[in-house]
């Protein structure tokens, strides 16, 4: 993996890249080398030099299921936030109801609680989800007492349920499986910290990683997937936090990282079959904090947020490109926080017309949008009732897949077909902007509602394999 700064284009692709746009008056500069925030265009600086992790990894104090381990201790916790995080390590609160999928969406896990009587303690138990056959279905996975509502769980490829749970100062990671009416449980290990988190299930399907801090660095366990329990296998300087896989193999890991003595946050790539070699890869000014949000393998697109501009924006670029990351006005309405998190895969060389899907949080609530970078317009659409917030997939086809559950509708998929964009008008005839060629403003426009697929009437409908 080769430094690079993040820019907007990709070497044989088509790309839509204007003009800049004339600067509005009032708008406060940007950092130096920042175009103001209004543009949507920004020239991406040169990246940092490397910082290069720790020749070895330190010793740390691992419990293996069945074995002793090795001697040592993993540094305390620090207390300084985790990259560009304003809570410390240990202190985020998580959403127990949170849905993980696996990387091609077959698979998706969550902690459920069956309802009681109001002020009665919630028993919570994982739920596995299967998503890739003619209707989808839960199984709940419970065992002989309830889990803590700060567990996480991850699902894997063949179908498996990892789960973290914490123990006093101690991780403890099992693997979940139905047997018939009843659950069984394959103790990995256990590994003595504080806190951790895990992070997005890999791509290969298989692993499942996990983050850790330490006093001075941060530390990339593998907790499923290896040969004898929790396995360290990264260290890497600063504080990091994030976590955004860049290829389709799962072995380079995008992290958002802050370095001890201070400074922005930047996004860096670290190989996991080379002990954690560190990479920039984000640095637009060497002021800004740049962070990743979300990467397709296929076509190189990133989803990106920066302060670059002057204050905080959602971008997009490609990586490898040489031209500059773009900030488009569309993806930053009044009113509404706006997070991606799923790309269309498939579209190898065209991440211009890569489906967006995006979580729109406003006073009104959650919903749904869908943007392509080409199509420089945001569709939006109300979220089915139940909806795992954040949670989806896109299938090749360009069909974006929520999962969701109600009173009346235990496991369901909503299924919403991404819309077309229109063509672009010439400036001087624009309907919706002005002659300059200046997007309109983004108000938010009443949702559409999308089209819900209950158990038992979903499609056959699979992503085609790739070729």
């Amino acid at each position: 993996m080769t430094a690079c700064a993040i820019e907007g284009g990709t070497a044989g692709a088509a790309t839509t890249a204007e003009p800049p746009e004339p600067e509005e008056s009032g708008e406060p500069e940007g950092p130096v080398g920042a175009v103001p925030a209004e543009r949507e265009e920004f020239a991406g600086a040169a990246p940092a030099a490397s910082d290069e992790p720790a020749g070895a990894l330190p010793a740390a104090r691992v419990e293996f299921a069945g074995a002793k381990g090795r001697p040592g201790a993993v540094p305390a916790a620090s207390d300084e936030p985790a990259g560009a995080a304003a809570t410390p390590w240990g202190r985020a609160p998580r959403d127990p109801a949170a849905f993980t999928l696996t990387a091609d969406g077959a698979y998706g896990t969550r902690l459920t609680a069956a309802p009681g009587p109001p002020g009665e303690q919630r028993a919570w138990y994982p739920e596995r989800w299967t998503l890739d056959g003619p209707e989808p279905y839960a199984v709940p996975l419970p065992l002989n007492q309830p889990e803590e509502p700060d567990a996480q769980v991850a699902p894997l490829a063949d179908g498996r349920v990892l789960i973290r749970r914490r123990v006093a100062d101690r991780q403890m990671f099992s693997l979940l499986y139905p047997t018939g009416p009843g659950t069984g449980e394959l103790a990995l290990g256990a590994v003595e910290c504080p806190e951790m988190t895990l992070l997005p299930p890999s791509p290969d399907g298989g692993s499942v990683y996990a983050l850790s801090a330490g006093e001075h660095s941060s530390l990339v366990w593998l907790v499923a997937g290896g040969a004898f329990g929790p396995e360290l296998v990264a260290e890497i300087p600063g504080h990091c936090s994030g976590g955004v896989w860049l290829d389709g193999a799962g072995r380079i890991l995008a992290l958002d990282r802050r370095l001890v003595g201070g400074g922005p946050v930047k996004a860096v790539a670290v190989d996991l079959e080379r002990n954690g070699e560190v990479t920039p890869l984000l640095q637009i000014t060497p002021e800004s904090n740049d962070r990743l949000v979300l990467a397709d393998a296929d076509s190189g697109l990133l989803l990106l947020r920066s302060d670059a501009p002057g204050h905080d924006r959602l971008g997009w670029g490609v990586l490898g490109s040489c031209l500059p990351v773009r900030f488009p006005e569309c993806l930053r309405p009044a009113d509404a926080a706006v997070t991606p998190f799923a790309v269309q895969p498939g579209q190898m060389l065209m991440p211009e017309s890569c489906a967006v899907a995006l979580r729109i949080d406003g006073a009104a609530g959650t919903w749904v949008g869908v943007w392509r970078p080409q199509g420089r317009r945001l569709h939006q659409f109300a979220a089915p009732e139940g909806w795992s917030a954040g949670a989806g997939y896109w299938t090749r086809d360009g069909v974006l897949r929520l999962p969701y559950a109600n009173a009346a509708t235990p496991c369901a998929v909503a299924l919403l077909d991404a819309p077309a964009d229109e063509e672009p008008q010439p400036a001087t005839d624009r309907a919706d902007g002005d002659a300059s060629g200046r997007e309109p403003s983004a108000a938010i426009t009443p949702p559409t509602v999308c089209r819900p697929v209950p158990l038992g009437q979903a499609p056959l409908r699979r992503p085609a394999p790739p070729d």
